[in-house]
């Protein structure tokens, strides 16, 4: 091909070129314009635990102005209990979208706050040289098919494929009565 063709072709090229995009130009605005945009929220807007799902770890919300009637389930930086439903919350929304709530924290009111009662807590308290670990009703150290519970009445119950108890000293065995097989 000469030069002179070469350039002609180049120029041929980006003429069709041009003309193609100008095709496709009013497709490419009408999807632009499209309305699949979601409204946002913005700010904090106040709404209430209605219930808890998945096994008390996913608060569900009602809010004003919320998308549909039903409660939707929201994500959370508080740790929340069914203590708190009916209770109102400060919530957020994940990139402005009303349908993914983030519950950020509690509105304290007069009635009501404190709750009465800590709900379903263990406490544990470690100072290096102890660790204490306090359950209300009962407590089980598990591992595979072994375990030990401790129950608020007092009993001890220790279970196993496999129990030895071994001791340098003293190994005694004491109580109202005695069982062994």
């Amino acid at each position: 091909m000469s030069r002179g063709l070469v350039a002609e072709h180049c120029i041929e090229s980006s003429v069709e070129d041009v003309s193609g995009v100008d095709l496709l130009r009013p497709l490419i605005e009408a999807a632009s314009t499209k309305s699949d945009h979601v409204p946002t929220v913005p700010g904090v807007v106040v709404g209430e635990i209605v219930a808890m799902t998945n096994e008390g770890r996913t608060p569900l919300v009602l809010y004003p102005g919320q998308p549909g009637t039903a409660a939707l389930p929201a994500r959370t930086v508080v740790d929340l209990h069914g203590a708190h439903i009916g209770h109102n919350v400060a919530l957020m929304f994940e990139e402005g979208n009303p349908g993914k709530p983030i519950v950020m924290g509690m509105l304290r009111e007069h009635a009501g706050w404190p709750l009465p009662e800590r709900p379903g807590q263990v406490e544990v308290d470690a100072d290096g040289e102890r660790l204490l670990i306090t359950a209300q009703e009962q407590l089980v150290l598990r591992c595979g098919k072994a375990s030990i519970t401790l129950t608020k009445a007092g009993k001890v119950l220790i279970q196993g494929d496999y129990v030895l108890s071994r001791s340098a000293g003293v190994n005694r065995v004491k109580g109202g009565s005695v069982q062994l097989n």
